[in-house]
């Protein structure tokens, strides 16, 4: 069953995504590096707006504001082509992270079939609940001891240091 979908204008979404079977394919910092890189065109490309977000070994998370309300483009941007770019390469280089996207019948996955996680934030109180639990994901994880030292997450941006990428402003 598809997941269901509710487009309110003006309304943040906070986005959930795995990559395929929930392995590591963005377990390379170098990878994480051109994901970053990838929202940031995307968020270009499309115009919505990127509130937070963190980008760990398995999975990401973000908050946006879609610009028209419509989140379908704006998941199909933050995902289509940047898989099968990465895909490409390591088929090039013979690369051994293949065996990670190789399914059972040989098809080539980067991410998770389907939209993944969708939920609309209803107000600033969620919003802010939502950028914190995004931010502290690292943390829990046992990946850093503090948030501000993931460099694949906009907690050090919200802390007035430096990132990849800036955040948008909260509404």
């Amino acid at each position: 069953m598809p997941v269901r979908r509710y487009d309110i204008p003006n309304q943040a979404r906070f986005l959930t995504y795995s990559c395929y079977k929930r392995r590591s394919m963005l377990g390379d910092r170098g990878v994480r590096d051109e994901y970053i890189e990838h929202v940031a065109n995307a968020r270009d490309r499309l115009r919505f707006l990127l509130h937070a977000w963190v980008v760990m070994p398995e999975h990401v998370h973000l908050v946006v504001l879609p610009r028209d309300g419509e989140i379908g483009p704006v998941l199909r941007g933050l995902k289509q082509g940047f898989g099968q770019r990465v895909l490409s390469a390591w088929k090039r280089s013979l690369d051994p992270r293949l065996k990670l996207a190789s399914d059972a019948h040989g098809v080539l996955r980067f991410w998770q079939r389907g939209g993944g996680y969708d939920r609309n934030i209803r107000d600033i109180e969620e919003l802010r609940e939502k950028i914190e639990y995004i931010h502290t994901n690292p943390v829990r994880r046992g990946l850093v001891e503090r948030a501000v030292d993931w460099r694949w997450s906009s907690a050090a941006a919200w802390a007035g240091l430096d990132a990849m990428i800036r955040p948008d402003p909260l509404p």
